[in-house]
């Protein structure tokens, strides 16, 4: 008994965790979650550490001395908004397996959970207006319009972009090179969206954002007078996502 009670208290010591979730987090959707220990000590490793965190639990079987182990598990959230973890706990069976110890984790981890993606047919209205209002070749390099050059195939490129021709007349593989499309912006009017219902409302206009730039279209979207002006960029998605998971009616 002794000795599994040193052993024991000693196997949940100087162990730091962290818990890392992906950048898009959407209501309703399972993702996955990373769990990672690392252990302080110098000649002990850690055995058998289980991880109990609200709805997220995990299991570590060895972590090495001054090393770290992970482990991913699936949480699912139902609800958008801020959600908090807080003071997770850590728990083994070593050495025996005569009792369960716990330890908690004094430390809060958040989340912000974007909105449930409802399909819905605004995106399709958006994509007309685009199209209405004209669509136009840039200069940059793309795979949506004209052919600009042909080059030597890159690792990675699309097969059905593939020159067959210049091809088999060199021998190697080529590539087309198509000029993209630039599109007209987009800017979505939150109160202007007509449903009634709330929460059905961020979750169409949740869905139009990530859509339209899945198409490369500039989305902007202004929310109780605040305005985030068209683009196509990973951050700016992010922060109108963001945007609308922590929308309240009063503002």
């Amino acid at each position: 008994m002794s000795i599994s009670g040193v052993f024991g208290k000693t196997n949940l010591s100087k162990l730091d965790l962290a818990i890392e979730f992906p950048h898009e987090v959407y209501a309703g959707s399972r993702v996955p979650v990373k769990i990672t220990m690392r252990n302080r000590r110098r000649f002990l490793p850690a055995f058998l550490i289980g991880l109990s965190a609200d709805r997220i639990s995990a299991l570590l079987p060895f972590t090495p001395s001054k090393g770290a182990s992970s482990a991913y598990t699936g949480v699912t959230f139902h609800e958008r908004g801020l959600h908090t973890i807080e003071n997770p706990s850590v728990h083994s069976v070593f050495p025996f397996n005569f009792f369960t110890r716990f330890k908690t984790v004094h430390h809060t981890y958040t989340v912000t959970v974007f909105p449930r993606l409802k399909a819905c047919d605004l995106a399709g209205l958006y994509r007309k207006e685009c199209r209405s209002r004209g669509e136009k070749a840039s200069e940059k390099i793309g795979y949506d319009s004209d052919i600009v050059s042909i080059r030597e195939y890159v690792r990675g490129d699309p097969i059905k972009y593939i020159h067959w021709k210049a091809t088999a007349k060199t021998g190697k593989l080529k590539t087309k090179e198509h000029s993209s499309l630039s599109y007209q912006p987009v800017i979505i009017e939150f109160e202007r969206v007509l449903i009634r219902d709330i929460e059905e409302r961020i979750s169409c206009v949740a869905y139009t954002i990530v859509q339209l730039l899945k198409s490369n279209v500039p989305v902007g979207l202004r929310i109780h007078g605040r305005l985030y002006p068209p683009d196509v960029t990973g951050i700016h998605k992010l922060n109108m996502l963001r945007e609308l998971a922590m929308y309240k009616k009063d503002g």
